[in-house]
């Protein structure tokens, strides 16, 4: 089924100055761009993206992730700051998301080519979400998850525990019997790898990685990546003892009712 036989697509970025791991890290300079700015122009040449929107909060810290978005050329919204859920739901809703891909801000490396895939296979049959992290094969980091309009509209209905809201799909993943799930398989399981930005190890890690390859070309996708490290094996381990999803299984442990 084509892109447009589904409708607009939207990939939404959510962002927020006030992480608690690693404080302003959508703010870390990379290469010499704020860490947010990065991300956005690596989702921008998703070829099946119709339109990128940056999600962040309405407070005051939160207006230069704003002001990052509109350099960039992409539009933003500002909406909950716990509720990330709503947040999504009311970006989505703004902008026409027919289709919406998720991405967090703190994936530098995220690769293009890997959200085109995502979205084709979502594309391809009745799915009301796809993502590659059912379970997980690829390296932390390069998570996309991709969703109708309509599930995230029935998860924003439904959701009543916090951690289903802050994390904004949970719901939609835990009731297979309500929605149809996809998963984009990696042909080699690299789920070992950490290429996510939650601590400082992360950010030295992937700063490496931009010094050696963001001087050769800005278009550098996972492949290129993946020889590096073949090369270079010794970066791999900057940030290999770190903990996989950790602000997920915090949420858990905290989880509390917050919808009647």
């Amino acid at each position: 089924m084509s892109a447009r036989a589904k409708g607009k697509i939207v990939a939404i970025i959510q962002a927020r100055v006030g992480s608690t791991r690693l404080p302003r890290k959508v703010l870390r300079r990379i290469a010499g761009k704020p860490m947010l700015w990065h991300v956005i122009e690596r989702v921008k040449r998703a070829r099946l993206v119709d339109a990128v929107v940056v999600a962040t909060t309405e407070k005051r810290e939160d207006s230069v992730v704003e002001k990052i978005a509109k350099e960039c050329g992409v539009e933003c919204f500002r909406g909950s700051e716990e509720d990330v859920l709503d947040r999504y739901y009311r970006a989505a809703e703004r902008f026409g998301a027919d289709v919406v891909v998720r991405i967090t801000a703190d994936c530098p490396l995220i690769d293009p080519e890997l959200i085109d895939r995502a979205i084709e296979l979502f594309l391809s049959g009745n799915f009301d979400y796809v993502s590659n992290t059912l379970p997980p094969t690829y390296p932390d980091g390069l998570d996309v998850e991709v969703f109708s309009f309509n599930a995230l509209e029935k998860a924003w209905r439904m959701a009543r525990m916090a951690s289903e809201r802050e994390h904004v799909t949970p719901y939609i993943r835990n009731h297979p019997e309500i929605f149809t799930l996809g998963n984009l398989k990696s042909e080699v399981d690299l789920s070992h790898m950490r290429w996510t930005v939650d601590r400082i190890e992360d950010l030295e890690f992937v700063r490496e990685v931009y010094r050696e390859l963001y001087r050769k070309g800005k278009n550098f996708h996972m492949k290129e990546v993946l020889r590096l490290l073949e090369d270079k094996p010794e970066l791999a381990e900057i940030n290999r003892h770190i903990e996989r999803d950790e602000g997920y299984k915090k949420s858990l442990r905290e989880d509390r009712v917050v919808k009647p």
